[in-house]
């Protein structure tokens, strides 16, 4: 058993004993996406703390599309809404720690001047090179975002 998995099943025994029903559901919910990815079809080998942790970073993506998505649609102040950015805030804790914005600006001007590439259409580029090299350290979503930021900006 990865170490992950006996993380979440220690949270799960004391948050059922405290009657702490956020995180019993956040809990249980990312251990069924366990269970779901290992038995999914191609799925081979171990179960291992980063294919866990794939599959919790993959899961908190999804609330936060879900969060975006029905504010962008005026459902602001739904209580769904306060259990998904719990369940956020609760499962960030079981994934490895990103840049912050300053940090990937950083190194997004690293990369762009070590590839020495310029305008929008390198944006991809830019992102590969990022992806490739520091995967597990960015946030992807934010990655693109200072990519273009950076790449649209006329000139020094």
């Amino acid at each position: 058993m990865a170490a992950i998995e006996e993380r979440l099943n220690a949270e799960l025994s004391r948050a059922l004993k405290a009657g702490d029903r956020g995180v019993v559901d956040a809990v249980r919910m990312v251990k069924a996406k366990i269970v779901e990815r290992a038995k999914s079809p191609g799925f081979q080998g171990p179960m291992t703390d980063r294919v866990e942790v794939e599959v919790v970073a993959a899961y908190v993506k999804s609330l936060r599309k879900a969060v975006d998505e029905i504010s962008a649609g005026g459902g602001g102040d739904r209580p769904i809404l306060a259990k998904y950015r719990f369940e956020i805030e609760y499962l960030t804790g079981y994934l490895p720690k990103t840049l912050s914005e300053d940090e990937t600006r950083a190194l997004v001007r690293e990369t762009v001047a070590s590839l020495g590439v310029s305008g929008p259409s390198a944006v991809g580029r830019v992102m590969g090179a990022i992806m490739k090299a520091h995967k597990d350290e960015v946030d992807s979503s934010l990655v693109k975002r200072v990519v273009e930021e950076e790449l649209n900006r006329p000139p020094a």
